[in-house]
């Protein structure tokens, strides 16, 4: 790549961010993080300053002039900085702010200053409770969340600005992502840190029900290089599913955590009833549009989680 080229990043402090950054180096790109840096990682981005190629704009994605005048001499647009799905329910006004303000402010942007790209985190959340697996973009999107209802109306904007003036897209349904630095606050963080923190003392993990809800847990640098492989795809226009198309259930999380502590326990199964949700991505469409294939499996992935984590 031309080290003319400078991508403006959204949320490029936070954690997908900082695992996408050294991607966007290794292919000569300029980086400017734009980032109100809330939940950033103010000592993670000054170590990549101060190596040059990178900058941060300490600013807000609601504010709209900020977005405009930041973004001027950018080639490519990542937009990333969301408030995150838990918060939206508990908080939908800031929510709306900063995912709905904040993604027209972007979009409009990045199409004032004819971006030749803009990559868009979206998430698995649109599809709602799904009627099948594995998950296709072509589903019938059903969001239940404020978080989750501002992910499927991005890529609704962003259809309207492709028609409008020409703006080039790919919006990334991302379906669980883990690894290494992750925060505690998704649901499924959370049973990983609860499983490993029971585990580290000799303790089994409880599982409500049966253990059978599932997810589809994709490793955060496959996220990383997905998002690469998007920015510079010859194809656009699309929304499509970043996951590994393997459903893991909680009971085989369990499993899998079990080995990679090296504890002899067998989980605790508290019955109740629990409400079934399972998840696993058609990852056809990414494949084709973007040459994208999950590289690290969740045995190996959580695996070296749990090892880095005990140190």
């Amino acid at each position: 790549m031309s080290e003319t080229k400078t991508v403006f990043f959204t949320g490029g402090a936070g954690w997908i961010g900082l695992k996408t950054i050294p991607y966007l180096l290794e292919r000569g790109y300029k980086v400017r993080i734009f980032d109100n840096m809330f939940r950033g990682d103010r000592d993670a981005v000054a170590s990549f300053v101060e190596r040059g190629d990178v900058e941060l704009i300490d600013q807000d994605v609601r504010y709209g002039g900020a977005v405009h005048n930041a973004m001027k001499g950018c080639s490519h647009v990542m937009h990333y900085a969301a408030v995150s799905i838990n918060k939206s329910q508990a908080d939908p006004y800031e929510s709306m702010d900063i995912n709905m303000i904040g993604n027209h402010n972007v979009f409009a942007a990045a199409a004032d200053h004819q971006v030749e790209r803009l990559v868009f985190a979206s998430s698995a959340s649109v599809y709602g409770p799904p009627k099948q697996l594995p998950m296709y973009e072509t589903d019938m999107l059903d969001p239940q969340t404020p978080y989750c209802i501002s992910k499927r109306a991005g890529e609704d904007l962003l259809g309207f600005y492709q028609r409008r003036s020409g703006l080039s897209w790919l919006a990334l349904r991302f379906f669980n992502v883990y690894g290494p630095g992750q925060k505690t606050t998704a649901y499924y963080t959370s049973v990983i840190n609860h499983f490993v923190n029971r585990l580290k003392n000799g303790e089994p993990p409880v599982i409500d029900g049966r253990g059978e809800q599932s997810m589809d847990f994709v490793h955060v640098d496959d996220v990383a290089r997905a998002g690469v492989l998007a920015l510079e795809s010859e194809n656009d226009g699309l929304a499509l599913n970043v996951g590994t198309g393997v459903d893991t259930t909680i009971a085989q999380l369990a499993q899998i955590l079990i080995d990679a502590v090296g504890v002899d326990v067998q989980p605790q199964f508290n019955p109740r009833d629990v409400l079934v949700d399972r998840r696993a991505a058609s990852t056809k469409l990414a494949e084709h549009t973007i040459g994208f294939t999950a590289e690290i499996d969740v045995v190996k992935g959580m695996t070296d989680l749990v090892r880095e984590n005990l140190g």
